[in-house]
């Protein structure tokens, strides 16, 4: 177990930039914080180094054998948590690689333009929940690998594929595939529970102020919307998504 005190080590530092989108991309690395996470990244072998805080002691049950394991001063790790009451261990991960063969696609999550990290990490939790086989984030939504968006998978993260793409590039394809496109929209579109079901599908949620694109919506098979019984003008797109998609699965 080795010892950092100093905000100027070396590792310190590559370490701080991870809290960055361009780091993380550039290095295919990100944060996880918190016992569960990281144990959930341990699992699945994405762990290179451990981070403790002074103080916190590691599960006796863990196998690390293949991480690199760091104490470092409060001041160090108060640095690189991004929680407001930090457990004291911080994991550094390589982002998962997931390959899709095309006809493992039964059902996708299409997310374009959402903003928001806790409804970007909801709909990711949501989908591993439901049984999807992939979410797809188009361009304008939230790093899903944030420190935010990380904790709101809850480790989902780390065994359902993400992905990112263009949008229209991937609603053809599934096309292509024989999957059933389904936008979310209020114009030109049926209640979710009157349109016939099939057994491969993707659902295209949108962004929270604005909705999906008019332009990714006239690439769908069908639109579909949810009715609204009292007063509330519209629901949260994270819990729309969580309707559709247990809705439409047969």
């Amino acid at each position: 177990m080795k010892y950092i005190e100093s905000m100027q080590n070396t590792r310190v530092k590559q370490w701080k930039k991870l809290l960055g989108k361009k780091e993380r991309d550039k290095s295919r690395k990100f944060l996880v914080e918190g016992f569960h996470l990281v144990e959930e990244a341990l699992k699945n072998g994405l762990v290179e180094d451990i981070i403790l805080k002074e103080g916190t002691d590691l599960p006796v049950k863990w196998d690390v054998e293949l991480a690199d394991l760091f104490t470092v001063h409060n001041e160090v790790f108060a640095a690189l948590a991004d929680t407001d009451t930090p457990q004291g261990i911080i994991a550094v991960c390589h982002k998962p690689r997931f390959e899709l063969e095309e006809g493992s696609l039964e059902t996708v999550l299409l997310i374009d333009r959402v903003q928001d990290p806790g409804n970007i990490g909801t709909m990711i939790r949501t989908a591993d929940a439901a049984g999807f086989s992939a979410v797809i984030l188009g361009d304008g939504c939230a790093d899903p690998y944030s420190p935010k968006v990380v904790r709101s998978t809850q480790g989902s993260l780390f065994h359902l594929p993400i992905l990112k793409g263009n949008l229209g590039d991937w609603i053809e394809r599934l096309q292509t595939g024989g999957v059933k496109v389904l936008g979310t929209a209020l114009q030109g579109a049926k209640p979710y529970r009157e349109i016939e079901r099939a057994d491969r599908f993707a659902l295209l949620v949108g962004n929270e102020g604005s909705g999906v694109s008019t332009e990714l919506l006239q690439k769908t098979d069908q639109n579909v919307y949810i009715p609204i019984y009292g007063k509330s003008e519209s629901l949260n797109v994270a819990v729309a998504a969580g309707i559709l998609m247990y809705g439409l699965k047969n």
